[in-house]
């Protein structure tokens, strides 16, 4: 389970640029939910998985991890337990490295450090059935660069590595919004298998209101750095993204006027 209670966080405290980022906000995820986040630009989404992921400090609130307290965990300390994937596709991967080496990198996350060969044949059997899974052909380009690859093979590799080692919580923040929109299709249901088949508690951020809807379990909506809606159940099922823009304007007070929420796409 992961829980967040009174989570607050705000930038430039005493300055004239001082902006309020994170209201009071709180949150529960049981084992193997798996929760979409849209909102408008500066709605705190982005900095809601940096303070998760200790990028930043919080002002006040904790953060529990099943059933660990991680409030105040370094951020290297936090990545052995959280896994996550950027919208950039050149975050989360090593160019000059080989596909192979990558993989080994995301392998060997929270184990032992040794003196054994870096990758070894059963490591390398592993690589190949996992890349295959991801029916792109990178199983057959193991040593390969990845440099090399497109931004949709990257993004689908930088996926693969972060749950590699099964994550306590994966974190996906905007990770198909760089793709064209076939290839952020394969990502994001290739991220439907994969959360599925590990059960694995999920967040992901998306500027795409009808993928929140049709992804995950659960959908919440971020304004001013408060959570002003969470969708369950039927009423989730029921939703419309007509009906979330009406229920936006309702519960905001202001009308939705950004282009990447408006602008559905053909996800």
């Amino acid at each position: 389970m992961f829980k967040i209670v009174n989570l607050s966080k705000t930038f430039g405290k005493g300055s004239t640029n001082e902006k309020l980022a994170l209201d009071n906000i709180n949150l529960t995820l049981n084992e193997g939910e798996f929760l979409t986040v849209i909102g408008g630009n500066g709605a705190g989404k982005s900095t809601l998985l940096n303070c998760i992921s200790g990028v930043y400090e919080i002002d006040q609130g904790k953060i529990v991890l099943d059933p660990v307290d991680i409030t105040f965990w370094a951020e290297h300390k936090r990545s052995r337990y959280i896994g996550r994937v950027f919208q950039d596709p050149l975050k989360g991967t090593a160019f000059d490295m080989t596909i192979e080496e990558n993989l080994a990198i995301a392998y060997a996350k929270g184990k032992p450090r040794g003196l054994r060969l870096g990758i070894n044949k059963a490591d390398s059997k592993l690589f190949r059935e996992r890349l295959a899974l991801l029916d792109l052909g990178l199983e057959d380009r193991m040593k390969q660069k990845v440099g090399f690859l497109s931004g949709g093979q990257r993004q689908a590799l930088t996926l693969l590595m972060a749950t590699m080692v099964e994550p306590e919580l994966l974190l996906l923040d905007e990770h198909t919004a760089a793709l064209d929109p076939s290839m952020a299709r394969k990502v994001l249901l290739l991220t439907k298998e994969i959360v599925a088949d590990h059960h694995l508690c999920t967040i992901m951020v998306t500027h795409n209101m009808k993928a929140a809807l049709e992804y995950g379990s659960r959908t919440i909506m971020m304004h001013e750095g408060r959570i002003i809606l969470d969708l369950q159940g039927k009423e989730r099922k029921d939703m419309t993204v007509e009906n979330l823009i009406k229920q936006f304007s309702s519960r905001s007070g202001t009308e939705l006027d950004n282009d990447r929420l408006l602008l559905n796409g053909d996800l």
